[in-house]
């Protein structure tokens, strides 16, 4: 015989972790990665489907603020149609993003998540690299492979 909390905790059911759907690689390129913030996104039904169906480019989007607001823009959603979305933030988040634009920082959408519930959308606040910065990230990251590749 089970009892009553054993019982209740076998069926509880666990809670996923966010997948994500995609990811913007040319913002690590092109940009010096700095706070990352968590947001929502204000979508219609057939938009969501298309997320979590991942048909969905992070490349070219942009994030701006207009009147007090955080969008997204050049979403290419489905089959090369692009959309600009809200972004849905706390104020303290919106406030410490103005401040970060007003320093000469730009806001970079890097990762779309769809696990669970909700659609968010991870941007962070970066620096341009300039064409010497990012010679130096390819010799780098050529340097790491080639040094595991000789030790296998």
């Amino acid at each position: 015989m089970l009892l009553p909390y054993l019982w209740y905790n076998r069926t509880m059911k666990k809670a996923k972790t966010p997948a994500t759907v995609t990811i913007n690689r040319r913002a690590r390129y092109d940009y010096q990665l700095g706070e990352e913030l968590s947001c929502g996104l204000v979508l219609s039904g057939p938009e969501v489907r298309l997320i979590r169906d991942h048909h969905v480019q992070l490349k070219g989007s942009f994030v701006t603020l207009k009147n007090g607001e955080l969008w997204l823009n050049n979403l290419t959603l489905g089959a090369e149609t692009t959309k600009n979305l809200k972004l849905l933030v706390t104020k303290r988040q919106l406030n410490t993003l103005a401040r970060a634009k007003q320093d000469g920082l730009q806001i970079v959408p890097v990762r779309l998540l769809a696990g669970g519930r909700y659609i968010k959308l991870i941007v962070a606040t970066g620096k341009s690299k300039k064409k010497y910065d990012k010679r130096e990230t390819i010799k780098k990251r050529d340097l790491s492979r080639n040094l595991k590749h000789q030790q296998y």
